[in-house]
């Protein structure tokens, strides 16, 4: 990681990072470029984090990195490629963290397949960290944790250390998180044909 780091006695950036790397195989096609409003959904991810105001945006590439990059452009992102990316989800959780500079006191997951997402959620998980300091704010929806979530550095290498990625970190350090509460009606992520038919049916964030 390089970069100037935050001077002490003050919040430095939350970086937003955005895992972008997956196959898809569930699918049977690349849902990164599904388009949901006339915009693939790895650049409705980008523009999110950026709209909610995370410094740096970190977009993690790996499966068919080229089409998604040309997808993202034009866009004020940071591309890293994962050549591991085919070892699943947590080696690019990990590309994306070492990515982030060290100015950024922070970092909020995103994953551009839970379309409903809006910048104001993840605004939300940023001023959470800013008003309580927990190392750890996560987005509830019913029963179930999913992005947006923020980690903080203290946490990064916990982060690096786990084998399942995000969803390890967030268990042994739950105790420490500041929880929001969501709808479950808001959690979708699309993995299956269904999960597109139910996100071509409803407006984003209803």
């Amino acid at each position: 990681m390089t970069g100037e780091r935050a001077r002490p006695g003050r919040l430095g950036d939350v970086a937003g990072v955005v895992l972008a790397a997956g196959s898809s195989s569930r699918l049977g096609e690349n849902k990164l470029l599904v388009e949901l409003e006339g915009e693939p959904l790895v650049r409705r991810a980008a523009s999110t984090a950026l709209a909610a105001g995370l410094a740096p945006v970190i977009v993690v590439l790996g499966h068919e990195a080229d089409r998604v990059r040309a997808a993202l452009e034009g866009l004020p992102v940071t591309p890293v490629e994962n050549p591991r990316h085919v070892e699943g989800m947590p080696s690019s959780f990990r590309a994306g963290i070492r990515a982030v500079p060290d100015r950024c006191d922070a970092l909020v997951i995103l994953l551009p397949d839970m379309p409903f997402v809006t910048p104001a959620m993840v605004a939300e998980t940023v001023d959470r960290y800013r008003a309580e300091s927990r190392p750890l704010v996560i987005t509830v929806y019913g029963d179930t944790p999913a992005p947006p979530t923020l980690y903080a550095r203290s946490l990064f290498p916990a982060m690096l250390a786990a084998r399942e990625g995000g969803r390890e970190v967030v268990r042994e350090h739950r105790a420490a998180a500041a929880a929001i509460r969501r709808p479950a009606g808001l959690l979708l992520d699309v993995d299956h044909p269904a999960d597109l038919e139910r996100l071509r049916r409803e407006q984003p964030g209803t």
